[in-house]
């Protein structure tokens, strides 16, 4: 009888862990890499995108930024939000206009401080078009969309 307990409750154990897989898959907060896995810091001491390393982790609010260095990781420790792109480093454009895009890391400009980045070159040519305007609209966007997912929207 305990053989058979012994596999029931083994049984048992096994889909439980199926189920708590299939629930953390859909989740992205446990696996989203902020800026695809550039580094935040490096913008701003470096003034160009540079790719992170998975050796220097952070994990801010749900989503791991990797970063080139330690003394980035550190500089982004002491103060993340002088770092964060805004809009959860999705497409400056696209939240203006109400849509979560994923945003190309390389495709990028520093306005007041703040980090933002755009879907492509031909997207961030017309967010220049109107940067002061578009950044009012992103802001206005972002507190309802934020906790969207982007297929939602």
């Amino acid at each position: 009888m305990t053989g058979l307990k012994q596999l029931l409750i083994g049984g048992l154990l096994l889909i439980a862990g199926i189920v708590a897989t299939s629930v953390f898959a859909g989740d992205v907060t446990h696996s989203t890499p902020g800026l695809s896995g550039y580094d935040p810091v490096a913008y701003f001491t470096d003034g160009k995108p540079v790719r992170g390393s998975g050796y220097h982790v952070v994990v801010q609010d749900g989503v791991t930024y990797a970063f080139a260095s330690a003394e980035h990781k550190k500089l982004f420790i002491a103060n993340p939000k002088q770092y964060l792109p805004a809009f959860g480093g999705f497409c400056a454009y696209g939240v203006a206009v109400g849509k979560k895009f994923v945003a190309d890391p390389e495709v990028w400009e520093i306005v007041d401080g703040i980090l933002y980045v755009n879907l492509d070159k031909d997207i961030q040519e017309k967010w220049q078009r109107d940067i002061p305007g578009y950044i009012k609209k992103g802001n206005t966007h972002w507190s309802d969309i934020k906790d969207k997912s982007p297929d939602a929207l």
